[in-house]
């Protein structure tokens, strides 16, 4: 009895291990009974009846990353390249990613294959390089809306390694190498002619700043020497003026009086200052000398004519 006892005790505690299903977080179960597909079983505990349901797949709804193996491609212009890429995917419906297809992997890879041969053939080697996210978001719009019907999501897809073969590498190679050494050339030459600019505007600047000063300094000097021509008038003037108050108050008769004055001019020519100034009032006074000089020189020769 106690044997009988034993076995079903046994007898449940299989079934019960074969009935009960965990669930992990971020997948699902697919549950066939009797060989038909009868649910899916979300994440945490399920109940499934032995020996009638069995689990068929198990699929994860996370982001799933499959690397592409390189693949070699001709381009438009007759290059072959070899490309990497990877493929950024999600199951959103499970059924069809289990009953659809085979193959959800293998069929992802053989289509983004046939798909960059397609896309890579109409383009030229150049346009390769300049235009990887065109590309890119080409392929993932392909790929998407082929694997629409197996329940699967194209996130993304990124090309990773574009190859050239290793003589287009070389060339291109040198031609970078001719672009920089054009680029450090044409630096170069703008560098030294603004340089030359620069060094004429400074010289232009300097000539104009010397030409300047010159002119100030000739506009000071002629000022300076207007100046002492002035002073020196004033203090011969001064002189005059001090030499004829004298002789007023020696009380002179006039023909002394102007005979001094011409004196005092001659002293003035005869100073730093190369021009006398003379006012008009004093020409009818020289005049008048001149007049009386002459009369005196005439009556000087009667004289002399008499006594011979």
């Amino acid at each position: 009895m106690i044997v009988f006892f034993i076995v079903m005790a046994v007898i449940l505690i299989v079934l019960a291990c074969l009935s009960i299903k965990i669930v992990r977080q971020s997948e699902v179960y697919i549950i066939e009974r009797l060989g038909k597909f009868h649910k899916i079983a979300d994440a945490g505990l399920t109940i499934i009846i032995p020996f009638v349901d069995q689990v068929r797949s198990i699929v994860s709804l996370k982001q799933q990353t499959m690397d592409v193996p390189p693949q070699d491609v001709i381009t438009k212009d007759n290059v072959t390249i070899t490309i990497d890429t990877v493929v950024f995917y999600r199951i959103l419906e499970p059924a069809k990613a289990v009953y659809e297809i085979q193959s959800l992997k293998n069929g992802i890879q053989y289509l983004s294959v046939t798909t960059i041969r397609d896309i890579v053939g109409k383009m030229d080697l150049d346009s390769t390089f300049t235009s990887r996210d065109a590309i890119n978001d080409k392929l993932r719009a392909i790929l998407d809306e082929a694997t629409d019907r197996w329940g699967c999501k194209i996130d993304r897809v990124e090309i990773q390694n574009i190859t050239p073969p290793p003589d287009i590498r070389d060339a291109m190679e040198k031609q970078m190498n001719a672009e920089r050494n054009k680029r450090a050339s044409i630096l170069q030459a703008e560098g030294e002619r603004q340089a030359a600019v620069l060094k004429a505007q400074g010289e232009k600047e300097a000539e104009i700043l010397q030409a300047e000063a010159d002119k100030e300094a000739k506009i000071r000097r002629a000022a300076g020497e207007a100046e002492a021509i002035r002073k020196v008038a004033e203090a011969k003037a001064e002189e005059v003026k001090l030499v004829y108050g004298a002789m007023m108050k020696a009380n002179p008769d006039e023909k002394l009086v102007q005979l001094k004055s011409l004196e005092a001019l001659k002293d003035v020519a005869n100073g730093e200052a190369n021009k006398v100034f003379i006012p008009f009032e004093a020409t009818s006074a020289l005049s008048a000398i001149g007049a009386a000089t002459e009369m005196l020189n005439d009556k000087k020769e009667e004289v002399v004519k008499n006594n011979k």
